[in-house]
């Protein structure tokens, strides 16, 4: 029986020591390490190379799905299972478009846990039932087909995309729409949601492929 190496990442300690010993009864996987946060992740995933890491999502300084991103950079056959307790879409499609094969919610059974750390060591996919509803919902197109970012977004929101495309940091978007860098960041978070975009540079890779930046203010 081969033995599936498992890496946890969550910045909460009695998390990890949990879910650790949930798993240790399971003859075929073995938890190799455990991080406390995305950057401790990405080195450990980096020495370890683990088949599976469970990911937390919501986590000081770097996030999951940062972290996703750089682990599989960094150890390209892993495969990285999220498990949060978060379900919304802002949380969800970044995630899968960072990396992760599937994505849990911690009410999840121990032996569903075990069993989905076996498949995505196989590369299959394991989605908690609201979470596959999501997806499936989205492939069906019960959202916009595609996102428009002028039907979308507020004018604000638009006012600050196109910012952010054209390299401005957020004191200096702050600084240029009189607005204070807190309001800057809220705005950015409702554009990576409503666009179902990882990070600013996709946002800004988004503006410049939509012809954002070839259309002038009003």
């Amino acid at each position: 029986m081969k033995t599936i190496t498992v890496l946890l990442v969550d910045d909460h300690r009695v998390v990890r020591e949990g879910v650790k010993a949930m798993l240790s009864i399971q003859p075929d996987i073995d938890v190799v390490g455990g991080a406390g946060s995305g950057a401790e992740a990405v080195t450990l995933a980096t020495e370890h190379a683990p088949d599976v890491v469970l990911m937390d999502l919501i986590m000081p300084e770097m996030d999951g799905v940062e972290a996703t991103r750089r682990v599989r950079a960094a150890s390209p056959d892993s495969k990285v299972i999220v498990l949060t307790s978060y379900h919304q879409d802002e949380h969800i499609f970044p995630a899968i478009r960072a990396g992760a094969i599937s994505y849990l919610l911690k009410d999840i059974d121990p032996e569903a846990l075990a069993d989905a750390i076996r498949r995505a060591a196989e590369g299959e996919a394991v989605l908690h039932p609201r979470i596959a509803a999501r997806v499936v919902q989205e492939l069906h197109g019960s959202r916009q087909e595609e996102a428009n970012p002028f039907v979308d977004l507020s004018e604000r929101e638009i006012d600050v995309l196109k910012l952010i495309a054209d390299g401005r940091s957020n004191a200096e978007i702050a600084e240029q729409l009189v607005i204070s860098t807190k309001t800057v960041k809220r705005h950015v978070s409702n554009i990576l949601s409503k666009l179902h975009l990882g990070d600013r540079t996709q946002a800004a890779v988004y503006a410049w492929r939509e012809g954002m930046m070839g259309k002038k203010e009003e």
